[in-house]
């Protein structure tokens, strides 16, 4: 392996490194804010309603760059971008400020710079550093709104749906394509050189020689659900005053996916994230739930 294909092998396990630490840390900073995604983080329907939601916003991105309709595109995910960013700094800002009109006003001033800087500038070190920032709310969100049941549900439906999507019916590789063409920042990039602009040369993602790497935000954010979510729900003593042997285990199965899913990666082709990296996450919360005895999400133990 020479040391322009190796860039991945380093920049996308530091980019979720960074992401599960950001989301286990602001998950505390979300509950305090009253930041929840379900009212019922134990209901089963929680996972139906996710992929639901999931698979009408697909259809419609789909619809939209199929007419060709790039403002409309970019409207739509500037506006996501936006609200999720107000929900991360104003869970950030409470606790440095509490709930008062400072906080407020630093909510909204670093959510209006964040996305506009994010659109007037679209650079791969951009990108980057605002969306491990959002793939670390997000998962803190849905962490600490869903309980572990409900999580592994939705981990193995989001698996079988990437799958699906990427493999058979090869729509998600379309909307892959349609949003880099954008350059919309719903994604981490990892460059091969020091010399690559995002910007100037863009991704293909068709077969040959890349400039860098890509990896969509689900495949950090999914995982990283359970991870928090075991750190929120399940009561066990913490390791290094940080997580718990279930959120670390989940943490390390991930990163176990994560060199599987590499190894084809590498190749050259599009790859389902999912599979291996929610596989991981779920293996690894089991093995880490067996050594420990903490089993006290399993209904009747």
């Amino acid at each position: 392996m020479d040391l322009r294909n190796s860039a991945p092998f380093v920049g996308m396990p530091l980019m979720l490194l960074l992401v599960q630490v950001g989301a286990i840390l602001l998950s505390p900073r979300m509950q305090e804010a009253g930041v929840a995604a379900f009212e019922d983080p134990s209901s089963p329907a929680n996972p139906i309603i996710f992929l639901g939601i999931l698979l009408v916003f697909t259809l419609i991105m789909l619809f939209l760059i199929r007419r060709g309709v790039k403002r409309l595109i970019g409207a739509i995910i500037a506006v996501s971008i936006f609200f999720s960013l107000i929900y991360i700094f104003s869970a950030i800002s409470s606790y440095l400020f509490g709930f008062t009109l400072i906080a407020a006003g630093a909510t909204l001033a670093g959510a209006v710079l964040a996305t506009v800087f994010l659109y007037l500038y679209p650079e791969w070190y951009v990108i980057d550093v605002i969306g491990v920032l959002i793939a670390a709310g997000v998962a803190s969100i849905f962490g600490i709104s869903l309980e572990i049941i409900p999580v592994i549900i939705l981990l193995v439906l989001l698996a079988i749906y990437d799958a699906i999507s990427v493999y058979k019916t090869k729509h998600m590789i379309s909307l892959a394509e349609g949003i880099i063409e954008l350059k919309t920042p719903i994604l981490v990039i990892i460059p091969k050189t020091r010399s690559y602009s995002y910007i100037r040369e863009g991704i293909s993602l068709e077969g040959g020689e890349r400039g860098a790497f890509v990896m969509g935000l689900g495949d950090l954010i999914m995982p990283t659900i359970l991870a928090v979510s075991a750190h929120a729900f399940i009561e066990a003593p913490l390791i290094a005053g940080f997580a718990s042997a279930p959120a670390l285990g989940a943490m390390i199965g991930t990163f176990g996916g994560l060199g599987v899913l590499m190894y084809f990666v590498n190749r050259g082709n599009p790859q389902a994230g999912l599979p291996a990296l929610n596989g991981g996450a779920i293996t690894g919360f089991l093995i880490a739930c067996a050594l420990t005895g903490a089993w006290s999400w399993v209904p009747g133990v």
